[in-house]
């Protein structure tokens, strides 16, 4: 739902970048590309990024209890 603050594995911060990564990507930029110029190198943290499925509106959808 959320991107995590830091990476699970070797737990660097990551949540800063998210935005970026997410408007670039969703204008037409290459993913790798993106994930290069914000310093991501590790593949545990690259794979937070492009594992990550945006449902935050779809879960906002349901009443609450």
């Amino acid at each position: 739902m959320i991107i995590p603050i830091r990476c699970f594995s070797c737990g660097k911060p990551i949540a800063h970048l998210w935005a970026q990564f997410k408007e670039r990507t969703e204008s037409g930029e290459n993913p790798k590309k993106v994930l290069d110029s914000l310093g991501l190198e590790r593949y545990c943290c690259r794979s937070m990024f492009l594992g990550q499925t945006d449902t935050l509106e779809l879960v906002n959808k349901f009443k609450k209890f």
